[in-house]
């Protein structure tokens, strides 16, 4: 057959079997914790490990059932143990496919399976082959048994899967470790409480019992499939931990009516746990991505800039050449005597080179690299053009924009200059710009008004729907935000400090823009 044996086979072997008798000694047939070691086992080990598994789970039965040879014959105890092992391996096998979802609800199906499969065998198998048939009723033992493999399922495998995902989380410890042990803590005081109450106090018991599924509800919400891991394993563990147990096949009614709620509730919590932590991946992804693609919209734009950047001073170097030449050419026409000439043509030449010079500066703002927004706004050619339109007031600008990173500057200097052209094709009516440079909490950011200087005169749907799709992606590169609103373009682009951490709970701009709303002269101190 060409079996190979390795050594660690031998020593899962050897684990798995004493896992077993040890979970045997803490079980009950109402709580049996040798069926989720078994369940847990198939999970975290490869098919090729599974004959070792095999092997460990023969081991166990083999010293537990030995001495039953006499009492319940040879057949049963060979049957009833090499039957089970396989049975929910298979069980398992089947739903390799669906273990890779998002979702761990596939667990419940392969613990009521494996609970239903087990028990089933042994019921037929010890009717079939037992010198004398159990006096208890099948439908009852089938009842009893069932919860009983299914809770102690539900108690180690969740453990087992939370152990074997562990590198795949990427939230850190201290996230995790303070709701968990707060959680399990108040649910163990519940658990001991309970414990130490007279044999009488049933009621008083069964409500401390049932108070330990707030804890791990509230658990769950927070930290979804993990803190049902968590939470659902340690509720059943504790219950059944607290169980009187004289003897393994004791059943204590009252425990196993609170078993039951709280297998339910365990059912509950992990398909709930499941969910929160399938719509959390979702949004992660989403969020993952969402932030790449601003990341490279922005890295885009400044890309864009820079080329302009060594568009303009080109251009720059061209027109200190030109100036040169002319220079040279009116100081020779003074030598020649002809002052006139020179002068006309100084002059001429005087008028070019500032129009050249102010369309090179709107191609990029040189300025804006080492005296700020504001100086590029009112000193460039942006600033003479607007002046010969007639229809553009003197900028209100506020605050320092020198704090701000020189691309969320040439953002704004880009999106503000857009807005004006844009108001100045599509509306008529004088127009206002306003700016203010400040911070919000932990952000740093400015706000720009671009508005109709008339307030009963409101922009056109037309103009709107423009204004959104011409501005609105250097906005979002920014974390900002465009809005239309009456007779104005309001305009919000942040950013976070260079010694600040980056990740936000909400959108700040919308904070930015609805302060906005009481005069942007208070958006940003």
């Amino acid at each position: 057959m060409n079996l190979r044996i390795e050594p660690i086979g031998l020593v899962l072997a050897v684990v798995y079997a004493f896992a077993c008798w040890g979970a045997r000694k803490l079980s009950l047939d109402q709580f049996y914790l040798p069926a989720g070691i078994r369940v847990a086992a198939l999970l975290l080990c490869p098919p090729r490990l599974w004959p070792y598994l095999f092997l460990g789970e023969y081991a166990y039965f083999a010293q537990m059932r030995y001495p039953m040879v006499e009492k319940y014959g040879l057949a049963w105890v060979v049957l009833g143990s090499a039957s089970l092992m396989p049975a929910v391996a298979l069980i398992v096998r089947l739903h390799r496919r669906i273990m890779t979802a998002t979702s761990e609800t596939w667990l419940l199906s392969i613990a009521a399976a494996s609970a239903l499969a087990v028990t089933l065998l042994n019921i037929v198998l010890s009717e079939l082959l037992w010198p004398i048939p159990p006096d208890m009723p099948a439908l009852t033992g089938v009842a009893r048994y069932v919860v009983g493999d299914f809770i102690g399922i539900l108690t180690v495998a969740p453990l087992a899967l939370l152990w074997a995902s562990r590198q795949s989380e990427p939230d850190p410890a201290a996230i995790f470790f303070k709701p968990t042990s707060m959680a399990l803590g108040l649910m163990l005081i519940l658990g001991v409480s309970a414990a130490l109450l007279p044999a009488d106090s049933t009621t008083a018991k069964t409500s401390l019992q049932v108070l330990m599924a707030l804890p791990a509800i509230a658990l769950t919400c927070l930290l979804g499939w993990r803190g049902a891991a968590i939470s659902v394993p340690m509720l059943n563990l504790i219950i059944g931990l607290t169980t009187p147990k004289p003897f393994p096949s004791s059943f204590d009614p009252s425990a196993f009516t609170t078993q039951l709620i709280m297998a339910i509730t365990g059912i509950a919590l992990l398909v709930l746990g499941s969910r929160i932590s399938h719509y959390y991946h979702h949004y992660r992804i989403r969020d993952d991505g969402e932030k790449n693609a601003i990341k490279l919209a922005k890295s885009s734009h400044v890309a864009s800039e820079m080329g302009l950047r060594e568009r303009a001073l080109h251009l720059r170097k061209i027109g200190d050449g030109m100036d040169v030449s002319l220079n040279e050419v009116v100081s020779w026409l003074k030598l020649q005597g002809h002052h006139e000439i020179a002068g006309g043509l100084l002059h001429t030449a005087v008028v070019h080179s500032r129009q050249f010079r102010a369309q090179a500066s709107m191609i990029y703002p040189t300025a804006l690299d080492h005296l700020g927004l504001y100086v590029a706004l009112q000193a460039g050619g942006v600033r003479e053009a607007w002046d010969m339109t007639h229809r553009v007031t003197r900028p209100r600008l506020e605050g320092d924009p020198c704090k701000l990173s020189v691309g969320l500057q040439l953002a704004t200097y880009r999106a503000m200059t857009d807005a004006v052209s844009l108001l100045l094709e599509s509306e008529s009516g004088q127009i206002q710009v306003r700016a203010r440079c400040g911070r919000l909490d932990r952000y740093q950011g400015i706000v720009v008004t671009v508005a109709l200087l008339d307030a009963e005169n409101e922009l056109s749907e037309a103009t709107m729907a423009m204004a959104l799709e011409r501005l609105a992606g250097r906005a979002l590169a920014y974390g900002g935000v465009v809005q239309c609103r009456r007779n104005r373009i309001r305009m919000a682009l942040l950013e976070l400090p260079a010694a600040a951490t980056q990740g936000a709970a909400h959108d700040p701009s919308i904070d930015y823009l609805r302060t906005t709303d009481r005069g942007s002269s208070q958006a940003l101190t």
